[in-house]
């Protein structure tokens, strides 16, 4: 599971055995957990968090975008 952000408490990370699905990022915060799809960034699921967690969370996964599109894309290459 590579960590590829650490930020205001959030763990953002692939699951290396996801090869084929598009483009995503885990985030854990506290007792929480979420999927966001990069594409078209919105949330595939949740579970645990509040509704503003959520909120931050994607602001977050939107401003570093790129940054977590290239390490995708860098760990993935073409299976992903």
């Amino acid at each position: 599971m590579p960590t590829v952000l650490r930020l205001e408490g959030c763990r953002f990370y692939f699951y290396s055995h996801e090869p084929g699905e598009p483009p995503h990022v885990h985030v854990d915060r506290g007792g929480g957990t979420a999927k966001v799809w990069l594409d078209t960034i919105c949330l595939a699921r949740m579970s645990g968090l509040k509704s503003s967690e959520i909120t931050r969370i994607l602001t977050l996964v939107r401003e570093h975008r790129t940054i977590l599109l290239e390490a995708w894309h860098g760990y993935f290459g073409d299976r992903g």
